[in-house]
C-alpha cells in the first residue's frame, strides 16, 4: 500500500517515520466510600498524544533533520496530516536525536499534542439585522464559500483559491476529518 507523505505546517517528510503510536486517555478520579468501596467518577478525555521515530538517511540526512527542526521552533499549533490517522491541529512538543547525528544517517523521535477547538462547536455567532454580506452595490463584502463537487478534496479546493490548508481548517471548524468532505457541503474559503 502507497501511503502519502506525513505533512505538518510547512514540512513534508520525505518518506514517512518508521514507527507510531497514538494514545488516548481518559482522566478518572477514585473517590473512597466506607467499608471498603469506591466511587470512580469521570473527569473526561484529555489530549490525544501522537508519538512516532524515524530515519533520515543519505548524504544530506542531518540537513533534513534541521528542516524539520525549524518546524519545531515555530510556535504555536499547525495542522499534522498523518498517512493514517486523521488529520487534526497539534502542537510539535518533542523533537529528540535518538542517536549521535552523522551526516549520512539521523534517528529521531517526536511527539505531537492535539488541541482541543470543540469550545468553538458551541458558541453562537449573532447575525445582525439586515446583515446579509453584500453591500449597498451587491458586492460580497463577507466570506466566501465553495460548494463541494464529486472529487474535491479539501487540499485541492486550498489550490483553487491558492490559501493555506491549515487557513482552510481553521475557517471550517464545522469539518472534524478534514480528510473527508461530502458533496454538496459548503466549505468556506475567505
Amino acid at each position: 500500500m502507497n501511503l502519502t507523505p506525513m505533512r505538518y505546517k510547512g514540512y513534508v517528510w520525505p518518506y514517512n517515520p518508521r514507527t507510531y503510536t497514538i494514545a488516548y486517555e481518559r482522566k478518572m478520579a477514585v473517590n473512597k466510600i466506607p467499608f471498603g468501596r469506591y466511587h470512580l467518577q469521570e473527569l473526561g478525555l484529555t489530549r490525544r498524544v501522537l508519538k512516532g521515530e524515524g530515519e533520515f538517511e543519505g548524504e544530506d540526512a542531518y540537513t533534513e533533520f534541521k528542516k524539520l527542526a525549524y518546524v519545531f521552533y515555530d510556535p504555536g499549533p499547525g495542522t499534522l496530516v498523518h498517512p493514517i490517522w486523521q488529520t487534526t491541529q497539534a502542537y510539535f512538543v518533542e523533537l529528540s536525536l535518538k542517536q549521535e547525528p552523522r551526516r549520512d544517517y539521523v534517528r529521531y523521535a517526536f511527539t505531537f499534542w492535539e488541541t482541543y477547538d470543540g469550545y468553538r462547536d458551541t458558541v453562537i455567532q449573532a447575525t445582525v439585522a439586515g446583515d446579509d454580506n453584500t453591500s449597498t452595490n451587491g458586492s460580497t463584502t463577507g466570506a466566501v464559500y465553495h460548494t463541494v463537487t464529486q472529487g474535491d478534496t479539501l487540499w485541492a479546493i486550498a489550490g483553487r483559491y491558492n490559501v493555506s490548508l491549515s487557513t482552510l481548517v481553521s475557517l471550517n471548524p464545522q469539518i472534524k476529518n478534514p480528510n473527508f468532505v461530502l458533496v454538496g457541503e459548503k466549505v468556506r474559503v475567505r
